[in-house]
């Protein structure tokens, strides 16, 4: 059953969203460790990037990081 939901999945549209996703995660979260200037505490963060799909590094990105 689940083989034949599998098989009726359009990878081709899927794959390049799950990279995407992964690529920004993966960037926020290297950032979010190395940067000592964020605007909330970093668990907080930490748990925003990866719980988020997709919107939460964006969301990290825009609003997280300290300018000053």
């Amino acid at each position: 059953m689940l083989d034949e939901l599998f098989a009726t999945i359009d990878w081709a549209l899927i794959a390049p969203i799950l990279l995407l996703q992964l690529v920004l995660m993966v960037v926020a979260l290297f950032d979010c460790v190395r940067s000592d200037e964020v605007k909330q505490p970093k668990w907080v963060w930490y748990l925003v990037i990866i719980f988020i799909n997709i919107l939460g590094p964006i969301i990290y990105f825009i609003f997280g990081k300290d300018k000053g």
